[in-house]
């Protein structure tokens, strides 16, 4: 019925001697990415979608991280949202699904998602329909700063376990180096501690019983213990002065301007401390080191249990149908294979990690590779309203305001709340 209607606005038109052209098509793509090394990348592939796409336009517009995840929900009901929109997975998704602002791209992507590595695909699956595609996984560990580690004699691969990194905090502080600096204004680098520990003290058996209400839930033994670890490394002090004021950006150039010797991060900060330092150069291959997130004495989580994300692009509701085709054109062999070869990411696209020419970026997909257990980011995992209380209790542990076991209660208690 639409061809037949399309051909019959053609046939009217000539009929009244008019010259139609083709309706030019915008897709509006909204991300995140504060990198312009890969941003240039990801606007040349636009720019090639372009031409061999004549009268179809990919704009992409911009958002800061924070600014995104507060506005999106508006942004998500207005009748001008973007067509392509940045996606960590997870509860946040399934709320997403749930209020109907997606389209359910499965047909459009039938055949092409085999190319796609199956973990990485389901999380953007629901009830076996597909809302998005994946375009890279990612893990958070400790990056640290040769130099400064050295400077204070603490060798990064002898910090195996969680005494071990407290050991190396206290060694650090003594020799005038300050150990960690993190983000603690956006809050959400501080629940990687909280949240990992739980990783390594639980394993997935706990988070999923929390999830069912089991054990006292999220109040439950568990995530007790996550919070009176975290607060072991609190009352050291390990953070620069004034790290709650500090929001993520500026703490990754921290780190890349050399002025702390580690940061637990998403392996993306190995590149993206380059951008983000004073001098646009931060540190090099050679002056960086990284150490897995350290177990926890009597811990039921395996070793090579990870936590990190599985990220990826949605289409919103009534977006063109050039919107997962560009998309799919993004999230292609090539594509990934190209920004595997600069270090941006871990692909999810069969075969394209032969571009991965770097040690480091290979040493973040063998861990992935092994990882039978693959936590995403709590914020995220648990949806919007719970995951908020995730991040505001571990900064309130941080800043010492709250007692683990208060903020194991207040996340049950928003778990309790959202079902």
């Amino acid at each position: 019925m639409r061809l037949l209607g399309k051909l019959g606005l053609a046939a009217t038109a000539c009929l009244l001697g008019a010259n139609v052209a083709a309706a030019d098509t915008t897709v509006k793509w909204l991300h995140i990415e504060v990198n312009p090394a890969q941003v240039k990348i990801w606007e040349e592939v636009a720019r090639s979608y372009e031409a061999s796409h004549p009268g179809v336009k990919v704009e992409m517009q911009f958002l800061e991280n924070e600014a995104y995840k507060a506005k999106l929900p508006t942004i998500l009901q207005s009748k001008d949202r973007p067509n392509i929109i940045y996606s960590w997975a997870g509860g946040v998704l399934k709320t997403q699904i749930e209020a109907g602002v997606l389209d359910d791209i499965t047909d459009q992507v039938k055949g092409y998602s085999d190319s796609l590595t199956p973990a990485a695909l389901a999380a953007f699956t629901s009830n076996g329909r597909v809302y998005g595609l994946p375009v890279a996984l990612s893990q958070v560990g400790f990056l640290c700063n040769k130099d400064l580690m050295a400077k204070a004699k603490v060798d990064p691969a002898g910090i195996k376990t969680w005494d071990d990194l407290l050991a190396a905090v206290k060694t650090l502080k003594a020799a005038g180096v300050t150990p960690i600096v993190v983000g603690g204004a956006d809050k959400w680098p501080l629940h990687f501690y909280w949240t990992h520990l739980a990783v390594r003290v639980g394993g997935k058996a706990a988070f999923d019983a929390a999830l069912r209400g089991e054990n006292g839930g999220f109040a439950g033994e568990t995530f007790q213990k996550s919070g009176e670890l975290f607060k072991q490394l609190v009352d050291l002090q390990p953070f620069q002065n004034g790290f709650l004021g500090f929001k993520n950006p500026q703490a990754v150039g921290y780190f890349g301007d050399g002025k702390a010797a580690m940061t637990l991060a998403i392996s993306t900060v190995y590149n993206l401390q380059r951008a983000l330092a004073a001098d646009k150069v931060g540190l090099s291959e050679d002056k960086i080191c990284w150490f897995d997130f350290p177990v926890v004495a009597g811990g039921k989580g395996a070793p090579t249990d990870t936590l990190g994300g599985i990220t990826g692009w949605l289409i919103t509701k009534d977006s063109p149908k050039e919107a997962v085709d560009f998309l799919k054109y993004f999230v292609s062999k090539d594509v990934q294979t190209r920004l595997a070869a600069g270090n941006y990411i871990i692909p999810v696209v069969q075969g394209a990690d032969a571009g991965l020419n770097n040690a480091f970026m290979k040493l973040i997909a063998a861990n992935l590779a092994k990882s039978n257990y693959h936590q995403n980011f709590y914020d995220q995992s648990l949806g919007p309203s719970v995951g908020r209380v995730v991040n505001d209790v571990t900064a309130e542990i941080a800043g010492g305001s709250m007692s683990p076991q208060d903020a194991a209660k207040a996340i049950e208690a928003a778990r309790k709340q959202g079902n």
